[in-house]
């Protein structure tokens, strides 16, 4: 199975240099490959490889990062939102760490912005943020959503340029009570479509951006457990993209901060019931035994070896064997398969200089 990671870019000049380092990681693997004396098996692993090489279109359009996880039947292409530390490796299991980064939710948030007639979902992390393109089907609009069960003369005035270029309406002769029903039902609509869609299957925090007075209407229907109490207070048009993610960021420092130190100070306290370990050899036991609720792990330390996947036992080897990767990426494995959780934090923020550290379900 192989395995590789590489930063890439997405504007020119800088992009020039992403099939270089492409080029140079192939080669890593291709050697890794040469020990397994099977040359049919090493032609038809590696030729979708070898066509993303030749894909000049492929590099036109590439992000912060590139994965791409391989066997002998699929090739699957991740292009990540942030940049990730060159890695290509052959072994018995794909190398998933930098995937697990890429996705966790202590780092990754989305961005709800709304108005009283329309919505528009971002996704960011440290390094930024996009608008998402969804289905063109999804209704967007209050009056789409309502159709005929609007309020009538609630749109009964012209539209205007909103997110996107999304028409955003106007319109004046309803009371302020038929007005507020409407409200509430497109609201709600929208917080149902976000939960089902997006938060639930993600589990990533959702930051609301709207106006004061939709704040409180929003939060007061709303269902969805993910929903922070920190949020922008600004209309969708009021603010730029940089400006919006200035506030966004601000917003996700302080929560990542106080989510990090929420972890520490549950492995400390599971440490001195007995219930945790920073310990290497421990840690892989009771990964075997599945007992780890919560993995921790620093982000980019690699230990090379193999995990007995029976006994717990760590055996050292040489990662460029194409049957051996890093035991800390098997140990993360262990953990997910059995219904755990895994979190990868910078090396400041890691309790030991082991690279691991576990919260035990049991003793």
């Amino acid at each position: 199975l192989i395995s590789l990671y590489q930063p890439t870019f997405r504007v020119f000049p800088d992009n020039k240099q992403d099939s270089i380092i492409f080029k140079k990681l192939l080669r890593t693997i291709e050697n890794s490959l040469k020990q397994l004396e099977d040359a049919s098996f090493t032609e038809k692993v590696l030729q979708p490889f070898y066509e993303i090489y030749e894909d000049r279109e492929f590099w036109n359009h590439t992000t912060e990062g590139l994965a791409i996880l391989a066997s002998a039947n699929k090739c699957v292409v991740f292009h990540l939102h942030i940049p990730v530390r060159e890695l290509a490796v052959v072994a018995d299991s794909f190398h998933i760490k930098p995937l697990v980064k890429a996705f966790q939710s202590i780092e990754n948030y989305m961005l709800l912005g709304l108005s009283r007639e329309n919505f528009a979902l971002y996704q960011g992390n440290q390094y930024g943020i996009a608008e998402l393109e969804l289905d063109p089907d999804v209704p967007r609009t209050l009056e789409q959503v309502l159709g005929d069960q609007v309020t009538e003369s609630f749109l009964n005035h012209g539209s205007y340029g909103g997110a996107s270029g999304t028409a955003m309406f106007h319109g004046h002769g309803c009371t302020s009570d038929e007005i507020s029903k409407d409200t509430d039902k497109y609201f709600r609509y929208v917080d149902r479509y976000v939960y089902e869609n997006f938060s639930k299957p993600s589990k990533e925090p959702l930051i609301l951006f709207t106006l004061a007075e939709h704040q409180a209407d929003f939060r007061n229907l709303s269902t969805n457990p993910y929903l922070l109490e920190a949020g922008i207070s600004k209309s969708l048009e009021s603010l730029s993209l940089n400006t919006l993610q200035s506030k966004v960021r601000e917003i996700n420092e302080e929560r990542t901060s106080s989510s990090v130190q929420k972890l520490l100070d549950a492995f400390h306290q599971a440490q001195a019931d007995q219930l945790g370990s920073s310990e290497l050899k421990r840690v892989a036991k009771a990964a075997v035994a599945a007992k780890i609720e919560t993995l921790l792990l620093e982000d980019g330390k690699v230990i090379p070896g193999k995990l007995d996947s029976e006994s717990g036992e760590i055996l050292s080897d040489d990662l460029g064997h194409p049957e051996v990767d890093d035991v800390l990426d098997d140990i993360a494995e262990l953990v997910l398969l059995s219904g755990g959780s895994v979190q990868v934090l910078p090396k400041e923020a890691m309790p030991d200089t082991s690279g691991v550290a576990a919260i035990y379900r049991y003793r």
